[in-house]
C-alpha cells in the first residue's frame, strides 16, 4: 500500500511490501486511486529504490537486542516509485493506503507506453521478471525520431553486442513489416576480428541460455520469449582491406588472420580518389590551419579535373618531368608519348609536391599554388606524407578493370542486407578515411534516391570519429548524418565509452539513449542528466549484459538484459569450420 509517512506526489512515491512478497528495483508496478468525484486515475511507475528498517527502535545498535528477542521492533519494507505515466492524465496524487500491484500483462502495457507503439513495437531485451521491454521502432526509423546511441566501459558495457542485438531484433521481429528486406545495415569492426563471423553460428548459445533459463526461473528461454530466432545474421559480406603485399601476380588478398573464406578485400582507384573528391578525409585534423583548408580544397578540385575523361585506374600526366632518380625510386611508367603515368598513391604525392614546391625553381606551378604561402604547401605535403604509408595499400592505380571493379567496396550491393566492413588493422588515418569515404557516399547516394530504404550505420568509437573539439570532415559527415539522416533513412547506432568527449549534436540527435557500465565520474556529466540518480549511482556496477536503456515515449530508463549472441564473436565459437587461411586461399585463387 501507499505509504502515509512519505510524501506522495503525482510523480513519485512510497509504498509499503506486505509480509511475504518480494519487490526489487526495476519492477513495474501500478496503483488506482480515485478523484473525488468517483473518476478512477492510474498511475504506472517503476522502483528505483527498495529498503528495510526496523520501527519501534531508536539506536543503531539496538538491533542487536531485536535480533536477540531483547527488544520489540517491527521490519519496515518500503519501495519508491518513479511514476512513467498517469491515466487518464489527471495528476493528483495517490493516496495513503492505495494498493500497489506488479504491472503485468496489459498494466505493463500501459506502463511501457506499448498500446501506442501498437505495431511498430520490437523487443528491447527482457526486464528483471522476464517481460519484454518494448522499444518504438518509429523513434528509430526517423518517423517520429531516430538514431541510437550506447555509451559504457569498454569491456564490460558490452555496447557493440546490445547494437548487433538491437539489429538482429528489427531485422527478425517483424517491425519492419513487409519492407523487411529493404533494411540495410552497415557495421565497422574496429576490434578485432570478432565481427567477422555474423552469419555463423554460436556453438555455446544453446548452453548459455539454458543455463540462464534454469537460473533465473524462466518459463521458456529468451530468445523465444523476445519471439526472436536464435539464428545468426542472414546475407552478409566482409569487406577488409588487402593485405601489403598480396602474393604476387597481382592478387589481392584480405588482411584477415582468423577467417578467409568469405571476405573480400576492398581498394580505391586511384582515379577514383581524384573523381570522386577523397583528399579532405586524409587530413584528420582540417581545422589545424584555416589556410591548409584552402589549400586542400583548391588541390582536390585540381585533382578532380585531372582525372575527367578516362576511367583507368591510374592518372596520366604530361607536364611531370621528374629527376631519374626519383622514377627509379617512384617506378613512373612512361607512355610512348612522353606521358607519366602515376599508378601508387606514393607517386601521387611525389606529383603533387613537383606542382607545389619544385616546378618552376622551386616556386611550384602558380595555377596549382595560388597566393599560398611555401610554408603552407610544405605542411600540406608534409601531411600528406605522413599519411602516404597508411594510404597506399587502399588507394592504388595499378589495378586491372575487372579488379577496380570486383574490389570497390559496395555496400549497398544487391542480395547483400548486412555488410561488415573491417578497419581494425588500419592505422588511424586510414580509418577515418574509410570511415569517413562510406559515410560520404552513403549519405550522397541517400539524397538521391531517398528513404527507398532504411540503413543502420554500426559505429564504435564515436569520440575518435566525432571529438567534441576540433573539426574534420568525416566530424561533419557525422553530424549530417545526425541532424538529418533520418529524413533520408540513415540511422546512427553509435557508440562511445564517453557520451561527454562527443560531439554533442551527435549525442543529442539519438531518440533512444542507452547505457552500459559507467565510470562514476562520468556518470556524474551532463550528458547523462536524463538518467535519475539513483540510476546513476547504479550504472557504476551494471554487469555485462546488462543495459539501461532511455526512449521517448517512457519517462524513465528501464534495466533489461538480453540473450548471449546467436551468432559467433570469435572464432572458438564457430559451431564449424569457417574456410582456409589465408595463404592456402591465395594459392587456390592463384590455381596453385
Amino acid at each position: 500500500m501507499v505509504l502515509g509517512t512519505e510524501d506522495a506526489t503525482p510523480v513519485t512515491f512510497w509504498f509499503a511490501v506486505s509480509p511475504g512478497a518480494s519487490v526489487q528495483l526495476d519492477d513495474l508496478v501500478v496503483v488506482q486511486t480515485r478523484k473525488p468525484d468517483g473518476v478512477p486515475v492510474r498511475f504506472y511507475g517503476i522502483v528505483d529504490s527498495v529498503r528495510t528498517r526496523h520501527e519501534g527502535v531508536t539506536f543503531d545498535s539496538d538491533v542487536q537486542d531485536v535480533v536477540a528477542g531483547l527488544l520489540p521492533a517491527s521490519v519496515s519494507y518500503a519501495a519508491r516509485v518513479l511514476v512513467t505515466r498517469v491515466n487518464p492524465e489527471n495528476f493528483i496524487p495517490p493516496q495513503p493506503g492505495d494498493e500497489v500491484r506488479h504491472a503485468r500483462g496489459d498494466d505493463l502495457h500501459m506502463a511501457l507506453s506499448a498500446d501506442k507503439m501498437k505495431d511498430a513495437a520490437f523487443p528491447g531485451g527482457l526486464l528483471a521478471d522476464g517481460q519484454v521491454l518494448p522499444l518504438n521502432y518509429r523513434f528509430v526509423n526517423g518517423e517520429n525520431g531516430g538514431h541510437i546511441n550506447i555509451s559504457g566501459i569498454s569491456g564490460v558495457a558490452t555496447k557493440t553486442s546490445y547494437a548487433l542485438f538491437l539489429l538482429h531484433s528489427i531485422f527478425r521481429s517483424g517491425v519492419m513489416g513487409t519492407r523487411a528486406h529493404a533494411g540495410r545495415a552497415l557495421i565497422f569492426n574496429v576490434k578485432g576480428e570478432d565481427l567477422l563471423f555474423l552469419d555463423q553460428p554460436n556453438r555455446e548459445v544453446q548452453a548459455t541460455e539454458d543455463g540462464v533459463r534454469a537460473a533465473k526461473n524462466l518459463p521458456r528461454g529468451r530468445y523465444d520469449l523476445l519471439g526472436l530466432p536464435m539464428t545468426p545474421f542472414r546475407d552478409v559480406q566482409f569487406l577488409a582491406p588487402p593485405r601489403p603485399g598480396g602474393l604476387g601476380g597481382g592478387v589481392i588478398l584480405p588482411n584477415v588472420e582468423q577467417r578467409s573464406s568469405g571476405v573480400t578485400p576492398f581498394v580505391f582507384s586511384l582515379r577514383e580518389f581524384c573523381t570522386g573528391r577523397m583528399l579532405p578525409y586524409a587530413f584528420a585534423d582540417r581545422d589545424a590551419s584555416l589556410n591548409l583548408g584552402f589549400v586542400i580544397g583548391s588541390i582536390e578540385d585540381r585533382l578532380s579535373r585531372l582525372a575527367q575523361g578516362d576511367d583507368a585506374p591510374y592518372l596520366t600526366v604530361e607536364d611531370w618531368k621528374p629527376d631519374t632518380d626519383v622514377i627509379l625510386d617512384e617506378n613512373v611508367r612512361f607512355g610512348e608519348l612522353g606521358e607519366a603515368r602515376i599508378e601508387t598513391f606514393a607517386q601521387l604525392v611525389s606529383y603533387l609536391e613537383y606542382k607545389l614546391l619544385e616546378e618552376n625553381e622551386g616556386e611550384g606551378d602558380r595555377r596549382w599554388v595560388g597566393k599560398q604561402s611555401p610554408a603552407t604547401l610544405q605542411a600540406f605535403i608534409r601531411r600528406l606524407r605522413g599519411v602516404q604509408k597508411h594510404l597506399s595499400p587502399l588507394i592504388r592505380g595499378d589495378l586491372s578493370a575487372e579488379q577496380t571493379r570486383l574490389f570497390r567496396p559496395d555496400i549497398l550491393r544487391e542480395g547483400v542486407q548486412t555488410s561488415v566492413v573491417d578497419i581494425h588493422k588500419l592505422g588511424s588515418h586510414a580509418q577515418m578515411f574509410v570511415v569517413g569515404v562510406l559515410l560520404r557516399d552513403l549519405f550522397e547516394y541517400k539524397e538521391r534516391m531517398g528513404r527507398k530504404d532504411t540503413v543502420f550505420v554500426v559505429l564504435d568509437e564515436l569520440n575518435k570519429y566525432a571529438p567534441r573539439e576540433g573539426d574534420s570532415p568525416i566530424k561533419d559527415v557525422l553530424l549530417d548524418i545526425a541532424e538529418r539522416g533520418r529524413s533520408l533513412g540513415i540511422i546512427l547506432i553509435g557508440a562511445q565509452q564517453t557520451a561527454s568527449e562527443v560531439e554533442r549534436r551527435i549525442v543529442s540527435n539519438a531518440a533512444i539513449r542507452v547505457v552500459g557500465r559507467l565510470d562514476l565520474a562520468e556518470a556524474e556529466r551532463p550528458e547523462y542528466r536524463f538518467l535519475p540518480q539513483s540510476f546513476r549511482a547504479r550504472a557504476g556496477i551494471l554487469q555485462p549484459g546488462t543495459m539501461l536503456v532511455s526512449q521517448p515515449d517512457v519517462p524513465n530508463p528501464v534495466l533489461v538484459n538480453y540473450p548471449f549472441p546467436a551468432w559467433a564473436t570469435r572464432w572458438d565459437e564457430v559451431a564449424g569450420e569457417v574456410g582456409q587461411q589465408v595463404e592456402d586461399a591465395g594459392k587456390d585463387w592463384l590455381g596453385l
